[in-house]
């Protein structure tokens, strides 16, 4: 627990320091807790040290803590990549889905969604890396889906998530950020119905200040809260 509270301490003065450098005011940014492979035990501690959102990548774990989460205040975002026949697990466990790509799974959603009478929080996921194994829509044609996704009405979409390159080269991560940012920029100018575009998802443990400073709203943090898991970012977000 006094790791997981100092851990957190200082995740949160990173956000402050990034905020006042890039002279944003500090409560724009969100912090989620990435919990990949974390134990609830865990999930707890942070809980009850007052963060309120947390983000899963599996629809497995995402069931699997569901009940040992529910005595404590929370919202759930699923960040991982949403397979069609984990709709039904996702929608029970789930408060917004990130990771939204591809019209097929909008469909479905909407379908789903139709037959329990109630709408879902979403955030479209973009591809701004260009890498073959991220999942994401190519930026290029992130409007044209966009269009798409606001005739559906179940479907209220908050905002815009991508993965920045997973490279050292922090100035090539920079301008993943950037061109979701202008993304975002191009998508809110539409006024499209069924959009209110406030969040930017984007940034995690090594490269926050960068998102920060590019307009992130919602910070992902896992490893600097939780500790290094048995393998890199990289394995859980490349699923292809």
């Amino acid at each position: 627990m006094n790791n997981i509270k100092t851990n957190l301490e200082h995740v949160h003065k990173r956000i402050l320091n990034a905020a006042q450098h890039s002279g944003r005011d500090p409560k724009e940014i969100k912090l989620l807790l990435a919990t990949k492979t974390v134990s609830y035990e865990n999930i707890c501690v942070a809980l009850q040290l007052g963060e309120t959102i947390i983000g899963e990548n599996k629809t497995q774990e995402l069931k699997e803590k569901y009940e040992g989460l529910t005595s404590i205040a929370h919202t759930t975002h699923f960040i991982g990549h949403l397979q069609t026949n984990k709709i039904k697990d996702v929608l029970k466990y789930a408060d917004c889905i990130q990771s939204i790509d591809r019209l097929e799974l909008v469909q479905k959603l909407d379908r789903r969604l139709q037959q329990e009478g109630r709408t879902m929080d979403i955030m479209l996921q973009v591809n701004t890396s260009n890498e073959e194994s991220k999942f994401g829509l190519d930026p290029a044609a992130s409007i044209d889906f966009a269009k798409e996704v606001s005739t559906f009405n179940t479907l209220k979409v908050k905002g815009l998530m991508t993965i920045g390159l997973f490279s050292s080269e922090l100035e090539k991560v920079r301008k993943c950020y950037r061109l979701l940012k202008d993304i975002q920029s191009e998508m809110n100018a539409l006024q499209l119905p069924n959009f209110e575009l406030n969040e930017l998802s984007m940034g995690m443990s090594g490269d926050l200040e960068i998102a920060i400073e590019e307009g992130a709203t919602l910070i992902r943090v896992g490893t600097a809260i939780f500790g290094k898991r048995i393998h890199p970012d990289s394995y859980y977000w490349s699923e292809k």
